[in-house]
């Protein structure tokens, strides 16, 4: 039996009504008051960003391990394979095989909240290198430990955490082997230096040994924000470390993991002074790469002991490490 058309169209409406009040339902679902609190709100912006703006500062956190994480060994991105055939470094690289991350959220006041994020990172460093003509493989079951203080300001006062907080400081990173060796008893960054265009003073210099106490007010609330650095832009970076040990050590820039640009390049002894500990400056210049990805990024600098790269016994593996947050935006 055929409905009448009136109730035809009156079912319709009812249908689609119901429908539109679910969906909004499952919307309100997401934002309303009482589903996540503002230390959850804000847990979730360091894990996950803020938006889909590349410029966006709020978007640093969320990337930090998988950044490290280069899936297995591979080759340094200047000089191409080493084919010394006599005990030398032939490639390597971490495999990140479990993530812990902590959050310890303090209120500063009712405007005012500090985070500070510990990432716990344990997997292998795998190092291929030839010993006596001799291709060899050694892996090193490692645990690195990363911190950084993130600070959150109040912009309002309503039921919403997402519309009450946002990125207020962010820190660098700073972080060290603690398996199975404690880096920074062997092996410390202990400042930072970045020059730009050939320029005779440093654009940036950034003073250690612990890089977590750098803070950068984000442009939102009026500060100069992370470093900028662009496309085409040649980069002269010096690297100054404390080590305990005579062998130089292996100092290297680890760049994020894309389509273009560097994964890893070591850098160059220019100077050391000491006779243990050894103070040491390591050099390295090259070009932002022409069609680097836009958006908000972390630059790590490594340094490793000498025996961590090249020696096989698996208990000898400290590392140092440091991450300068940058953005490309033009």
């Amino acid at each position: 039996m055929e409905l009448p058309k009136r109730f035809k169209s009156l079912t319709v409406f009812f249908i689609l009504a119901t429908a539109a009040t679910f969906l909004s339902g499952c919307e309100k679902n997401a934002t309303e008051p009482g589903t996540m609190t503002d230390d959850e709100y804000i847990q979730t912006v360091i894990s996950s960003g803020y938006d889909n703006d590349y410029s966006n500062e709020d978007n640093l956190m969320k990337q930090e391990y998988e950044d490290l994480n280069d899936g297995g060994p591979y080759f340094d991105n200047e000089g191409g394979m080493n084919l010394s055939p006599i005990d030398s470094l032939y490639k390597w690289g971490r495999r990140i095989t479990g993530v812990n991350r902590n959050f310890n959220v303090t209120s500063e006041g009712d405007s005012l909240k500090k985070v500070v994020v510990t990432t716990t990172l344990s997997g292998n460093y795998i190092i291929l290198g030839y010993v006596n003509g001799a291709l060899d493989t050694v892996v090193k079951p490692y645990i690195e430990v990363l911190k950084r203080n993130v600070w959150f300001k109040r912009i309002n006062n309503t039921p919403y955490p997402a519309r009450n907080w946002r990125l207020y400081r962010v820190s660098g990173l700073d972080g060290e082997t603690t398996q199975p060796q404690t880096g920074s008893t062997l092996v410390q960054i202990t400042k930072l230096e970045i020059y730009l265009n050939n320029a005779a003073s440093p654009q940036y210099t950034f003073n250690g040994p612990d890089f977590s106490t750098i803070y950068f007010t984000t442009k939102f609330f009026g500060g100069s924000g992370i470093p900028q650095i662009d496309r085409n832009e040649q980069v002269k970076i010096k690297i100054f470390t404390t080590s305990q040990l005579a062998p130089v050590d292996y100092v290297a820039f680890h760049w994020a993991k894309n389509s273009f640009g560097f994964h890893r390049i070591p850098f160059a002894l220019e100077s050391e002074t000491g006779s243990g500990p050894y103070y040491r400056v390591f050099t390295k210049t090259f070009n932002i790469y022409g069609n680097h990805r836009l958006g908000v990024f972390n630059a790590y600098f490594s340094a490793s002991t000498r025996e961590s790269l090249y020696d096989d016994d698996i208990s000898k593996f400290a590392s140092d490490m440091v991450g300068i947050p940058f953005k490309v935006i033009k």
